[in-house]
């Protein structure tokens, strides 16, 4: 992933010296689990702790000429360390040094991932209580539909999250294994208690049966997982995206004092962090299908799987990383203009009473079909002439003979619509 959508505490995951660093880790571990099988004489594992050394131009060097990364790695300990080396990896196959690192690594990502969620929730809880009674129109199809209020809205998104949470808590453990198992995964030459031993220093589980390869179906739940995360990211970013144009703003990103919108317009405040949130989602969710087409692997291993894993494994969690931290930011510094909201609230002259009318008039007896068809004629003259809701229907004599004035008055109340939100939110933030 490039520099401009990445954090330093995730990305250092995915450069080459982690990796070879959690390579060295795999094979020690493995030398003192047969150290006490007395496999392998006793110290080798002390002797590679104190000698090793990650040498990252070397290890490159050796690779381009024997084509294998793991040989290349073992090759440039070995000449660090000297005959004991040669103890090392003693009836293991790369796969198990790979395989195992590589969901390592994601589990270190997804722990990261864990955390900018529960900064997201903190910071959406905030908002949502600040803004629990603050109405504002709720849409449907992207028209006027009935009141809400801004916290409900933002009630949803951390109710969201917080199953985003959940899942990606599953998808870690789900990930968490540990394959040392040699060629094939039949322990030929290995002893399993040599991976019980690796699984537990390294604070995995053993994989219970990994043929050669630890199996993908793992890693598509993971990938799947972030990119449910990344579609949940789009959803809230879309809201704000739309809640701050023109014709609505009841929303806006922050904008700094020196900051421009627009190299042609000087008076453009355009939402560029929301957009390139939906745009970073986009990146998110690319990696999905080829994690789940990474399940149907050759009999025991091939390495179909390998380049996809190169690529989507840094670049999905770093990239999903960098737009949790920035959807934070954006929501921490929100400008919110509840008067916009009551503004656009009155936009309709009051039409979103309309079922409020229709059910008054199927209690006093009209047909649901009769109160309908009068309601809707009412509602359609408000919007076509641009007049009161409540005047068309106080006018309407069909109404007025059944429902008196003083009534129909009463109807046209928005604590109606604020009257349960306590009672969502009391069951949404219950411990």
């Amino acid at each position: 992933m490039i520099e401009r959508y990445s954090r330093k505490e995730l990305s250092s995951i995915w450069e080459d010296f982690n990796k070879y660093s959690i390579w060295l880790d795999i094979e020690i571990a493995a030398a003192e689990a047969m150290e006490r099988l007395k496999v392998i004489p006793k110290g080798v594992s002390k002797k590679v702790k104190s000698k090793a050394k990650i040498n990252i131009k070397r290890i490159l060097q050796i690779e381009d000429k024997v084509k294998h990364d793991i040989i290349a790695f073992l090759t440039s300990i070995n000449e660090r360390v000297g005959k004991e080396a040669r103890y090392l990896h003693k009836g293991m196959t790369s796969s198990d040094v790979l395989d195992t690192c590589f969901n390592l690594q994601l589990k270190q990502s997804g722990e990261i991932l864990l955390k900018d969620i529960d900064l997201l929730l903190a910071t959406i809880k905030k908002q949502a209580i600040k803004h629990k009674y603050t109405l504002c129109i709720g849409r449907s199809h992207g028209i006027h539909a009935e009141p809400i209020t801004f916290g409900l809205k933002m009630l949803s998104f951390y109710q969201e999250f917080l199953r985003n949470k959940k899942r990606l808590e599953s998808s870690i453990k789900e990930i968490s294994t540990c394959a040392i198992s040699g060629a094939v995964g039949t322990f030929a030459n290995i002893d399993p208690r040599v991976e019980s031993y690796v699984a537990k220093k390294l604070k995995l589980t053993v994989e219970p049966v990994s043929s050669q390869v630890i199996p993908r179906d793992r890693h598509a739940q993971f990938f799947s997982t972030l990119g449910i995360i990344a579609s949940s990211i789009e959803r809230f970013a879309t809201e704000i995206r739309h809640l701050q144009r023109t014709e609505v703003q009841e929303v806006e990103e922050f904008f700094g004092k020196m900051q421009k919108g627009s190299s042609a317009m000087p008076h453009k405040k355009n939402p560029i962090l929301t957009e390139n949130l939906t745009g970073l989602a986009r990146l998110v969710r690319s990696s999905v299908i080829p994690a789940l087409e990474n399940i149907a692997l050759w009999h025991e291993r091939d390495i179909s799987h390998s380049a996809v894993e190169r690529n989507i494994g840094p670049d999905a969690t770093i990239t999903l990383d960098f737009a949790l931290v920035r959807l934070t930011n954006v929501i921490r510094n929100l400008n919110i203009y509840p008067l916009q909201m009551k503004k656009n609230l009155n936009l309709t002259m009051g039409i979103f009473f309309s079922q409020r009318v229709l059910l008054e008039m199927t209690n006093v007896g009209f047909t649901r079909e009769e109160a309908y068809k009068i309601v809707q004629k009412n509602a359609m003259k408000s919007w076509n002439e641009n007049s009161s809701f409540l005047s068309n229907i106080i006018d309407d004599k069909k109404i007025t003979n059944k429902i008196p004035v003083n009534k129909l008055k009463k109807l046209f109340n928005f604590s109606y619509h604020t009257k349960k939100i306590n009672i969502i939110f009391n069951r949404s933030l219950k411990k």
